[in-house]
């Protein structure tokens, strides 16, 4: 899905009565206020999940072609983990194996 799908899914659940331009905007906005607030604090939205900034610590590396040792500098980056009901909704659940050789031992 892109930015535009979107927009038009949003749309259709915000009713007949909102237009195109309404829903872009919505998007905007929300991803705006994600965007700036992940710079200063971590943003928890309940039901989908938690965005945030997390610095990983200067470490030394290896080359893989030629065994060098090498430094990784310190860096910043941005994490998202998914609410438990979000990875519900987007992995179904497991089914059962009839066979005997998924049967545990």
């Amino acid at each position: 899905m892109n930015k535009t799908q979107l927009v038009d899914a949003i749309q259709a659940k915000l009713g007949k009565d909102a237009s195109k331009k309404c829903a872009e905007t919505a998007l905007a906005a929300v991803l705006g206020a994600i965007t700036d607030s992940v710079k200063k604090e971590k943003v928890q939205l309940v039901g989908f999940g938690t965005f945030e900034m997390k610095t990983r610590a200067a470490r030394t590396g290896r080359n893989p072609q030629t065994g060098a040792e090498m430094k990784i500098a310190a860096s910043t980056t941005l994490s998202f983990k998914p609410s438990s009901t979000f990875k519900t909704v987007v992995k179904p659940a497991k089914k059962a194996c009839a066979k005997k050789s998924c049967k545990k031992k």
